[in-house]
C-alpha cells in the first residue's frame, strides 16, 4: 500500500460510502422506526461494526439563551465483522426501538382538560422544542475518521 493510499485509509477517504434509507416522519406513539443502511465499497474494507442511534436534543429558551441538552432514545448494533469489495454495495436492515424523552409540560399537555391547556401554554412559553437526528457510524478496520451518514426525523404526534 503506497504511502498516500495509507493516509487515505487512515483518514477514511476512498474506503466506503454510507447512506442512510428511512422515513422522514415517524409516528412518535409507535416507538420503532425501520430502515437500511446502504453500504458502498470504494475500495477493499474489513467492516468491523456498525452502530446506528436516534437521538433528542431538547432546545429550551430562545435566541442568545437557548441551552440545547441531548439524549440518545433509541440504538441499533450489529457488530459481525465482513468484508465489503470494491464497488460492491451490501443494504443492512435495522430496526430501532425508542422512547421520547418527555418533560413536565410535555407530559401535562397531552392531558384534556385545564390541565392540558396549561401543559400547552408552559411549552409555547418556554419555547421548548425538540430535534431528532438518526446517525450510523460505520467502523471501519485501519480509519480514524469511520464513514457517517445522518438525517434529521421528524416525530408525529
Amino acid at each position: 500500500m503506497s504511502f498516500l493510499s495509507k493516509v487515505k485509509q487512515i483518514l477514511g477517504i476512498g474506503t466506503i460510502s454510507v447512506k442512510l434509507d428511512v422515513v422522514t416522519q415517524v409516528s412518535a406513539s409507535l416507538g420503532e422506526l425501520s430502515g437500511s443502511l446502504i453500504i458502498r465499497g470504494k475500495s477493499v474494507q474489513k467492516i468491523k461494526s456498525i452502530e446506528i442511534k436516534l437521538e433528542e436534543e431538547i432546545i429550551s429558551g430562545k435566541g442568545d439563551l437557548a441551552k440545547s441538552s441531548f439524549f440518545t432514545i433509541g440504538t441499533w448494533r450489529d457488530n459481525n465483522l465482513f468484508m465489503i469489495q470494491t464497488n460492491e454495495e451490501k443494504i443492512i436492515p435495522f430496526q430501532i426501538s425508542f422512547h421520547i424523552h418527555q418533560s413536565a409540560s410535555d407530559k401535562l399537555a397531552q392531558k384534556t382538560g385545564i390541565a392540558g391547556g396549561i401543559g400547552k401554554l408552559a411549552q409555547m412559553t418556554s419555547g421548548t422544542r425538540s430535534v431528532y437526528t438518526l446517525k450510523a457510524i460505520v467502523d471501519v478496520e485501519g480509519a480514524k475518521l469511520d464513514p457517517q451518514d445522518f438525517m434529521t426525523i421528524q416525530m408525529i404526534a
